[in-house]
């Protein structure tokens, strides 16, 4: 165990310094703007999350992160009038009576805001975008949205953690890692009340220049990630839905990973589920919805490498808030 936390600390330092993927969330599944620009705005509602996940509880080092997303729509014809595919209290969006009645949503803008912080190690990694998004029906049940995102990306290693025999390493100078750098994303979403699919990309810009035997070469300092992932939701009977979904993520000079995931909802009251994500863990989920206002969901995720014999599971906990309900749903109807 004594030599896990320096090693691990190792290879925090080279995944912040030149991977520098996105940190993981095991429930995206519930809140895909942290993947994809394109959901902003996807509800009639202003939708506040609030996350925390402590990775690998038990080891010394472990990675901690906490985020933030707020999204909401703009257009009157689809905030305020009831165009909007149901029709007012009581309804739930997660029953088979309310896909059949469903119309696809009004044209419309969305925008939000996602920030994330995330702390390996000595390495802490900050990001925050701004997202923008543009919803429209393309057949009387299925939606598509368009999204951007822009922002910036914090990459800072506490250099004073460090010792090492040549103290004079520019590698080691707060200078060379403290940085602040813009940051792009785009995605698309394809959307209806049966099933949803969506392809983003977050990093796209990202190249410095650096003076090697007297000539300028630009590298990049970030490595694009890809995201694709769809679901489908199959009712068991009017108000029990089983909501199977995958998501497939890449990022250069690293083997991809794919999730699987299966939710069971009940009415807009709770819902349980599972996730498996290869090479990496096995997840247990489950969530439940107080009135109209607020959401809770918890998740526990066993390792399934190596990592297993030396941590206790990842934990995360998400709040939802729904602010401006007007129509008093309790759980998301555009969203699974």
């Amino acid at each position: 165990m004594k030599f896990f936390y320096p090693l691990s600390l190792f290879i925090c330092l080279c995944f912040g310094s030149y991977a520098q993927e996105i940190p993981r969330s095991t429930q995206y599944i519930f809140n895909n703007i942290l993947l994809n620009p394109a959901l902003a705005g996807i509800d009639n509602y202003t939708d506040l999350k609030i996350g925390l996940r402590k990775q690998w509880s038990g080891l010394e080092g472990a990675p901690s992160t906490q985020y933030l997303s707020i999204s909401t729509a703009i257009g009157e014809d689809f905030v305020r009038s009831n165009v909007n595919s149901f029709a007012g209290n009581g309804e739930n969006p997660m029953s088979r009576s309310f896909v059949n009645n469903y119309t696809a949503a009004e044209p419309h803008h969305g925008i939000g805001l996602v920030a994330m912080t995330d702390k390996a190690g000595l390495v802490r990694q900050t990001n925050v975008n701004v997202t923008y998004a543009y919803h429209l029906g393309l057949t009387n049940e299925i939606n598509l949205s368009l999204g951007l995102s822009g922002g910036f990306k914090s990459i800072s290693v506490d250099v004073r953690g460090i010792i090492a025999d040549e103290s004079g390493d520019p590698l080691f100078s707060a200078d060379y890692n403290n940085k602040i750098r813009p940051d792009i994303g785009a995605g698309l979403w394809l959307y209806s009340p049966r099933f949803f699919a969506g392809v983003s990309a977050k990093q796209l810009i990202g190249n410095k220049n650096s003076v090697v035997n007297n000539q300028v070469k630009s590298s990049p300092y970030q490595s694009a990630t890809f995201y694709g992932t769809a679901g489908y939701k199959i009712f068991l009977d009017e108000d029990i839905a089983m909501i199977p979904s995958a998501l497939i993520s890449y990022w250069a000079n690293a083997p991809a990973t794919f999730d699987a995931n299966l939710k069971f909802a009940y009415k807009d009251k709770f819902w349980v589920g599972t996730s498996f994500r290869n090479n990496d863990s096995f997840s247990l989920l489950a969530g439940f919805n107080i009135a109209s206002l607020v959401n809770l969901s918890y998740s526990y995720d066993v390792n399934t490498s190596g990592l297993r014999s030396v941590n206790n599971g990842t934990h995360e906990i998400v709040l939802g808030i729904l602010l401006n309900n007007r129509y008093q749903v309790a759980c998301p109807s555009r969203q699974f």
